[in-house]
């Protein structure tokens, strides 16, 4: 090679080291090959500058389209995304590394990758949980589609908590319901947590909460009810303990009473069908 030569790829090498993720990729690029390009992008996300990743490991796809490079770097794009906080542009590149690449090893990887950049968004439990259900969509995909792999038990364990989530939304507002006296609008509110979140942490609590909305209301059957399952599903809580001490108070047994649909849900938990 001539000094020449020599001296103009130094002159390249130098500008890809120093090129900034603010500004477009100079021309140079296109002197380097896709692994060189790949491997400075690992080292950029070795070196925490993910956002520099990111457009690197976008050269090597744009730079060399239908290379196995092109392909690594595309998932490895999604994750230097995320990393990044960039969880739309993360989403996007993780979903066209599924619709290219199916049947890919890292497919399940890459839908792992799209749940998490809604489940990393979940917000405070007094926001808006749009985003919660996004994330329990895609979990779940990540679950049905892909249940032997490694990324399976992470998104059951997420899912769970994203579940578990939205209960609390439930409990927060039938929380403030009660706590402004409005004792139906409070009741729907725990009915919806018993009824439709059973599995997750908030289904004692909610019971006791019905235990209170419904003594308010002079609904003592239900009360009764409600109690009654406490005590057969989480006698070992807190939340059983001041069911009793308040159901006893007011000369009233933890059983099953009346007709009401908290009585069907009694006869499933003794079924083993609840919970």
């Amino acid at each position: 090679m001539s000094a020449g030569r020599k001296s103009g790829v130094a002159v390249a090498f130098a500008a890809l080291v120093l090129l900034s993720a603010c500004e477009p990729p100079p021309p140079q690029f296109e002197q380097f090959s896709a692994k060189e390009i790949y491997d400075r992008a690992e080292y950029e996300l070795a070196q925490d500058n993910a956002e520099e990743a990111a457009n690197y490991f976008g050269e090597v796809e744009r730079l060399y389209p239908y290379s196995e490079w092109a392909k690594r770097a595309l998932i490895m794009q999604a994750y230097a995304l995320h990393v990044d906080r960039k969880y739309e542009e993360s989403r996007a590149s993780a979903q066209r590394f599924i619709d290219f690449y199916p049947a890919d090893k890292d497919a399940a990887y890459a839908q792992y990758l799209l749940a998490l950049s809604y489940y990393d968004q979940i917000d405070d439990v007094g926001r808006d949980q749009g985003v919660t259900f996004q994330a329990l969509q895609a979990l779940r995909l990540v679950i049905e589609r892909y249940p032997d792999s490694e990324y399976a038990r992470s998104a059951i364990l997420k899912f769970d908590l994203a579940f578990d989530h939205l209960a609390g939304k439930e409990m927060e507002i039938g929380r403030y319901y009660l706590k402004k006296e409005h004792y139906t609008a409070a009741a729907n509110r725990f009915r919806t947590v018993v009824e439709d979140f059973q599995t997750t942490s908030q289904t004692p609590e909610a019971l006791y909460r019905l235990i209170e909305c419904y003594l308010s209301l002079g609904l003592r059957d239900e009360a009764q009810t409600a109690g009654a399952i406490l005590g057969y599903n989480f006698q070992g809580t807190d939340w059983y303990q001041d069911a009793y001490t308040l159901l006893t108070g007011e000369g009233l047994a933890l059983e099953p009473a009346g007709g009401s649909w908290l009585v069907n849900v009694y006869r499933q938990a003794i079924k083993g069908e609840w919970l």
